[in-house]
């Protein structure tokens, strides 16, 4: 049902189109930004020259002869002045256009009495004509799931958010600019995969009608990147989604953004010096390291040597151990049982070359010397299916045609999986994933 506020808008619309102007036109005159109109103000306005900006309506003032509306392009705000014995039309804008319209305004630059630069309009041009009001600009949009359902008003609303994600965006890009200088190449692997598996985690499943079987979303591109190392590729990267069917909490959202990379000829070391070198431009600190016995030991009080069942020492760590590390810490020498995929130390084969960055409780970096041995790795793959087939639905599954690629060899390989959702967190001082997440996954509304 249609507000009042909606209704009206609905009659300035009608109103604009009997006037013969198009509210949505699909074309924008060749404007200026309005950030480039402040930064050049002193020379365009001494100048006299006319320019054309165009944006939203943030906020709208009526003073019987004059406008004063506030306008942002995203990037910049300016007020445009608009003076009923200069602007053509001026009746028609006074009554139709609304806060949250987009509106062209071509004009000199000058200073109000107040000192206020601003445009002052010779002509105005309707971009787009809403039909819903913006909430409040004052109160804002408080609701925090509202915040998240509603993104594009959260960013509209709240210029820290919209900060905030423009910092990961430079963050991801600052992350690939690093590795392209250190000599990845960057690749791409299939989102749909037959036999789930790279990770311990429970999958979505999907039905390829086509071909008449059965698909899960990735929940890791790792299986795909070694494939490519058996090919010959040494220095690989992938940054994309994965897909994880699991609780949604501060550190998790089931579908999230990895960078995966791989080095061959390189072992865990390698890697932990590697990783510490890319994170450093965003987490502050230096990282301590400690062995993941000793974190153990100290933290939940128990010799991890005595404790056998698998199940037991991850949930163990996940409550004792993990939420005690909150300095940025590097873990490393992970038991065997829990590491399906890492290579074992050669002094120590219940010990893995395993490690993982933790800053805030959350994991943000999981990396190994990658297990290479063919006959090895089925040995676990199937001890893991053994664990699916009891029930364990988190349990990787036996996927073949991934055995029959390491029997052709791959070579020495140090390997990590870095969230950068939480490495977005981190870095803009968030304190949950919904908040690094544009659109979060949430639980559908009721209507």
């Amino acid at each position: 049902m249609l507000s009042d506020i909606q209704k009206d808008r609905l009659r300035k619309l009608k109103k604009l189109r009997e006037a013969g102007i198009d509210p949505y036109p699909a074309r924008v005159p060749k404007r200026t930004e309005i950030k480039e109109a402040l930064e050049d103000f002193s020379k365009l306005s001494r100048a006299n020259k006319r320019i054309y900006i165009a944006g939203r309506i943030l906020s709208l003032r009526d003073q019987g002869g004059v406008l004063f509306i506030d306008i942002n392009d995203g990037y910049g705000a300016i007020q445009v002045f608009a003076n009923r014995k200069e602007l053509k039309d001026f009746g028609l804008w006074k009554e139709t256009l609304d806060v949250g319209d987009f509106i062209g305004a071509k004009g000199v630059l000058f200073k109000t009495k107040r000192g206020e630069k601003s445009l002052r309009a010779k002509k105005i041009d309707m971009l787009v004509k809403t039909l819903s009001p913006l909430p409040d600009t004052w109160f804002g949009l408080k609701d925090v799931e509202e915040r998240f359902r509603k993104r594009y008003l959260d960013l509209i609303l709240n210029p820290e958010v919209k900060g905030a994600f423009e910092k990961r965006s430079l963050l991801v890009r600052q992350m690939r600019e690093f590795l392209w200088q250190e000599g990845f190449m960057e690749v791409e692997t299939p989102m749909l995969h037959p036999t789930p598996g790279g990770a311990i985690a429970r999958p979505f499943k999907t039905k390829h009608n086509a071909l008449g079987e059965d698909f899960y979303l990735r929940i890791a591109p790792e299986l795909y990147l070694k494939r490519l190392l058996v090919g010959g590729f040494n220095k690989i990267f992938e940054i994309g989604r994965v897909f994880r069917n699991e609780g949604i909490d501060r550190e998790h959202n089931p579908e999230f953004t990895m960078l995966e990379l791989y080095w061959a000829y390189q072992d865990y070391e390698s890697m932990i010096k590697l990783t510490e070198k890319l994170l450093k431009p965003f987490i502050r600190g230096p990282w301590k390291r400690v062995k993941y016995a000793d974190a153990f030991k100290r933290y939940a009080g128990r010799d991890l040597a005595k404790v056998k069942d698998k199940e037991e020492i991850d949930n163990i760590f996940k409550k004792k151990v993990r939420p005690s590390l909150k300095a940025p810490t590097i873990l490393y020498d992970y038991p065997k049982a829990i590491s399906p995929l890492s290579k074992s130390k050669a002094d120590d084969p219940e010990t893995t070359e395993r490690f993982q960055f933790i800053i805030n409780s959350m994991e943000v970096a999981n990396g190994f010397s990658e297990l290479n041995d063919p006959i090895d790795q089925k040995e676990r793959m199937e001890y893991q299916e053994k664990l699916f087939r009891r029930g364990n639905l988190e349990a990787s599954r036996f996927d073949q045609e991934f055995i029959e690629a390491l029997e052709y060899g791959m070579p020495p390989t140090a390997g990590v999986g870095i969230g950068i959702d939480r490495i977005v967190a981190i870095a803009t001082l968030r304190d949950s994933l919904k908040e690094a997440i544009l659109f979060p996954t949430l639980k559908r509304k009721k209507k």
